[in-house]
């Protein structure tokens, strides 16, 4: 006779009683660390030295998670959340923690992941990069949530680890200009009688006004239409629909693309829903870091791996260097080319390649006096093993990981690269989110 076995669990959810605990530190992601029986803890909201009475909501072999109850003792750098939603939104994490407090944790937490995980020692450590703490996203993509017995929609962000949408009226880290939007927008998307088929809602404010893009699995009718129009010229915005095979139609407002500014004179277009950094102060701080630490000489060769829409590689091309841009998103090189010859920069090629694949029959592929990168969360691993066709004096290394940063730092050492200097980036105030940026020299 066959016999079944049932696997046993490898945690469980079961709440535990009430525990006090003492918090030791905070991870890299921004939760407390405790001990108990024997097991590191990790609880969410709380700062080092607190005392805080918790429940286990997770509990396996080796860590446990808990939910905060009560402080039972505050940290002198607890300061008191701005945003009413922040106990429920899942956006922020850290705004429970003075902000000059928040960029010292990102620091150590750089330094400390590239010692463990790369074994490269900081040379240098460059001052951070920040601007304001609040009111910085130029930027944010709304969820919605449509309830089958209410009819309502529910806009906001999602819950904390959950798919729920937590309705919100106001965001304090989103640009003024559009976290006023959001009750208004609220209203109205209600009042739509396609509101059933409504996905998500971005918004924009970037130099040439307030964008915002609602994306319909359907067609929407000449009422609703109307409404749509209506608000956005009482609000004085830029009304886009996206529709369900992803195609874009003005509505309302200019049908120029949304558009920033470097240096007073590179205008950047992209379209609707693709990357480019939220904080635009930040952003314009941060491409001239790059330029100044590679140094470019005039006639010199930079490559700049996952280009985007050119927010680097335009800059770059000012310093009078031959730039080559790849990227692997085919319509974010279509704009990037847009992009230089609108600012009338000639110097410069764009080509669409999948950064991950091989890349020895690419045309672009070879030596180069400067390298800069600029990948997404999963680093740039696979792009980094064509480094002896490249062989590029100096790298800059911009990251939105710094456990991907340390990954790759590695493989740079391999090549003979040393680290010379680091600088955290403080893209998202409020959030555990590091940015930061690495130089690397060929020894």
């Amino acid at each position: 006779m066959a016999q079944f076995f049932k696997a046993k669990p490898n945690s469980s959810t079961k709440l535990s009683a009430k525990i006090s605990l003492k918090v030791a530190r905070l991870d890299h992601l921004g939760a407390g660390i405790a001990q108990y029986q024997g097991k590191v803890v990790f609880i969410s909201g709380v700062l080092p030295d607190e005392q805080v009475t918790v429940q286990l909501t997770d509990q396996k072999k080796r860590h446990s998670r808990a939910k905060l109850l009560t402080l039972e003792s505050s940290s002198k750098d607890r300061v008191e959340p701005k945003c009413g939603h922040y106990n429920e939104c899942g956006g922020c994490d850290l705004q429970h923690l003075a902000l000059d407090k928040q960029r010292s944790h990102k620091e150590s937490v750089l330094i400390g992941l590239m010692g463990k995980l790369s074994h490269a020692k900081v040379e240098t450590l460059a001052p951070a990069i920040t601007s304001e703490q609040w009111a910085y996203r130029r930027r944010a993509r709304l969820a919605t949530y449509y309830n089958q017995e209410t009819k309502k929609i529910t806009l906001g962000f999602r819950a904390k680890s959950s798919k729920e949408v937590i309705s919100i009226t106001d965001c304090p880290v989103l640009a003024t200009a559009l976290t006023v939007l959001i009750s208004p927008l609220s209203k109205v998307l209600n009042q739509l009688s396609g509101r059933k088929a409504l996905g998500h809602v971005e918004l924009i404010d970037v130099d040439n006004g307030q964008f915002v893009v609602v994306r319909m699995t359907k067609s929407l009718s000449d009422n609703d239409n109307e409404r749509l129009s209506l608000f956005a010229k009482q609000h004085g915005i830029n009304l886009i629909v996206q529709g369900n095979e992803g195609d874009f139609s003005v509505l309302e407002g200019s049908k120029e693309r949304p558009f920033y500014t470097l240096n007073g004179e590179l205008k950047l277009s992209f379209t609707p829903g693709s990357f480019v950094q939220v904080n635009g102060n930040i952003n314009a701080a941060m491409v001239e870091q790059a330029v100044e630490w590679l140094q470019v000489k005039s006639g010199e060769r930079v490559l700049d791996l996952f280009c985007g829409v050119g927010n680097f590689s335009l800059p770059l091309v000012k310093s009078g260097a031959q730039v080559i841009g790849v990227e692997g998103v085919p319509e974010m090189v279509a704009q990037a080319r847009i992009n230089a010859k609108q600012s009338g920069l000639s110097n410069v090629s764009f080509f669409h390649t999948d950064l991950s694949a091989d890349l020895s029959q690419e045309p672009w592929l070879g030596k180069v006096d400067k390298l800069l990168l600029d990948p997404a969360r999963a680093g740039a691993f696979e792009s980094l093993q064509w480094l002896k066709k490249m062989k590029p004096k100096a790298i800059v290394y911009v990251s939105c990981d710094p456990s991907s940063l340390a990954r790759d730092s590695e493989s740079l050492l391999k090549h003979g690269y040393k680290l010379k200097k680091m600088g955290l980036i403080d893209m998202f105030p409020q959030t555990h989110h590091i940015e930061s940026m690495a130089l690397f020299e060929l020894t």
